[in-house]
């Protein structure tokens, strides 16, 4: 068990689903199997959610070297002792909000240090981001201002797909204008290095979505294609990496999806989630690519509205884990070969 590698779970918003899934994803024995989990959060919130047919127990650790990956266990480095008016399921507070942010930060750090290899993370609130005084737009550029990262990307992926859009989270209407040449470039470079480093996947084959309908159909329905897609796939293709594109978003999923792909470049947020949560609702994970440390997370949000009644689905965060188990295998084994 000593032998297993150590992941870091951030809480999340200690008032949304996060304790809750916690717990169910560390019920069982598949998790203990691959690694030993530690969870940074708060004691309360976790003990609030803990039920007495569980039968489980919390020990509070002050380093990994403490983690002892028992079954029932759950190994808690206690960032923060909210009282109990400020751990209402559902009812955000500014000051959830701040320790929210602390757990990631303590992650960050614990990462780079290499006192765990790698960092799982439950869900947050963007706005409460910006009430506890952290001006970011969620995790992931928090992530990169942390470990002080220029170049990365999403990735959003299931079993039988892997997608990254070029742009993410801004209204529809900003999407062209957000996209150039090299930001698409960057997009197929930071996933076919990670496929292959984190993946395992020694030539990784990427599919380039095209923007518009029938990929634009030779300039007739937008010259996007000709103009700023193509020449990145062509730049990409020159340094040796192996992709096809642009080709039209209607038929490259189901392409995809069928495994003629190891991952799809998006042009946009929703052209490339709407099929990922098509096929993996519930098992998706999210993951931060071109960070010096591993970064998976759950692909759904804090879900306040159910927080606190036993119904949360703990699958994603299963799969998050699992995914950052062999991603940490995988780098470990590059170090090795080189």
């Amino acid at each position: 068990m000593s032998d297993l590698p150590v992941v870091g779970i951030t809480m999340g918003d200690p008032s949304g689903v996060g304790p809750e899934i916690i717990i169910k994803a560390l019920s069982g024995s598949d998790i203990f199997k691959i690694c030993r989990p530690l969870v940074l959060g708060d004691p309360s919130a976790l003990f609030m959610n803990i039920e007495e047919s569980t039968k489980m127990t919390i020990k509070e650790v002050s380093c990994p070297s403490d983690i002892e990956g028992k079954l029932g266990q759950i190994n808690l480095l206690a960032l923060s002792r909210l009282d109990n008016d400020l751990l209402q399921p559902g009812k955000p507070t500014v000051e959830g909000g701040k320790a929210m942010v602390d757990y990631i930060i303590r992650a960050v750090e614990m990462a780079r240090l290499g006192e765990i290899s790698a960092m799982v993370t439950c869900p947050i609130s963007k706005i409460l981001m910006h009430q506890a005084g952290y001006d970011f737009n969620g995790h992931t550029q928090m992530l990169a201002h942390l470990t002080n990262t220029d170049d990365y990307v999403m990735m959003l992926a299931g079993s039988r797909l892997r997608v990254v859009p070029v742009t993410t989270h801004c209204a529809f209407k900003e999407v062209l204008a957000n996209l150039d040449e090299n930001k698409i470039l960057k997009a197929i470079f930071i996933t076919s290095d990670a496929l292959n480093k984190d993946f395992g996947i020694k030539r990784p084959r990427l599919a380039v979505a095209a923007i518009n309908p029938h990929a634009g159909e030779e300039g007739l329905f937008g010259s996007e294609e000709i103009k700023i897609i193509k020449p990145a796939i062509e730049k990409a293709r020159s340094e040796g990496i192996e992709v096809e594109g642009p080709l039209a978003a209607d038929t490259l999923f189901y392409r995809a999806a069928s495994g003629e792909f190891d991952a799809v470049v998006a042009m946009y947020h929703d052209q490339g989630l709407i099929p990922l949560k098509l096929l993996h609702f519930s098992d998706a994970v999210n993951i931060t690519l071109g960070l010096p440390i591993i970064r998976t997370s759950v692909d759904h949000g804090t879900a306040y509205d159910i927080a606190g009644k036993g119904i949360a689905d703990s699958s994603s965060l299963k799969a998050a884990i699992t995914m950052a188990v062999k991603m940490a295998e995988n780098r470990t084994k590059r170090r090795t070969r080189t």
